[in-house]
């Protein structure tokens, strides 16, 4: 198969899993750059920043045009990733490539072991107030990961949203766009040198498809349970999770 049309197959799937689940895109985005594309650890995790920002941006338009986001929480979090995702963006480019694969195979085995426990908060499902320190400390967190590894952080943005503000799934997945949208821009900020050099016959079309994929992600997630597409997601990132282990061993 040629690399224009694994770039289409691989940005559709990232799109759709952004548009649907609020995040994860990247976790699957990164493996499909390096194993299907040929990328290496650190292009892929640059290129995999760019698709990630431009695919939550359009999709962070369509959710908040139907209300599904909360600006003041999610301007909490993205404000606090911004240093941090910045500043682990500047260390991503001076580790070694085995030790950014299996840093970025242990997050993907987190996210899906997040995604299959059942998401925890308040009976009545309403949403309370914003906590700065609770937001802040999450955001930080977020914005190190995105930076350091090139995850947009948005599956973990989403559980975080649900369990710790009490959100119900739609909002917490529009919101968690906005902090991904912010974050990758952050961490890009760093990467400016690295992206000059990506091959955009690949990162165009995949970037494409992702956006296309992202529409198609939405209209999902309003026709099947959220809890199902977890649940198949995570078993996927529990496989590339896998298989990056092992890699990275070799």
């Amino acid at each position: 198969m040629s690399a224009l049309l694994l770039a289409l197959a691989a940005g559709a799937v990232v799109g759709l899993a952004l548009g649907a689940l609020g995040g994860g895109g990247s976790v699957l985005a990164v493996p499909a750059l390096i194993y299907l594309l040929g990328f290496t650890a650190e292009a892929a995790t640059t290129a995999s920043l760019l698709i990630v920002a431009a695919t939550s941006a359009t999709s962070l338009y369509a959710y908040a045009g139907s209300g599904h986001v909360r600006w003041r929480a999610g301007a909490a979090f993205a404000a606090a990733g911004i240093v941090p995702a910045a500043l682990a963006g500047l260390i991503a480019t001076r580790l070694p490539q085995p030790t950014l694969t299996a840093g970025f195979a242990a997050v993907a085995a987190v996210a899906a072991l997040r995604m299959l426990r059942p998401a925890a908060g308040p009976a009545d499902g309403t949403a309370r107030a914003v906590r700065p320190l609770e937001a802040g400390g999450a955001g930080a967190g977020l914005g190190a990961v995105t930076g350091l590894l090139g995850v947009g952080g948005g599956f973990l943005a989403v559980p975080v949203l649900v369990a710790v503000l009490a959100f119900e799934m739609q909002v917490a997945v529009g919101t968690s766009l906005l902090v991904i949208t912010v974050n990758s821009l952050a961490s890009l900020v760093t990467r400016s040198g690295g992206a000059a050099g990506l091959d955009w016959a690949v990162v165009a079309p995949f970037t494409g498809a992702a956006i296309l994929g992202a529409w198609d992600g939405r209209r999902l997630a309003a026709k099947v349970s959220g809890r199902r597409l977890q649940r198949l997601f995570a078993f996927a990132l529990l496989s590339v999770a896998a298989f990056m282990f092992a890699d990275a061993l070799v």
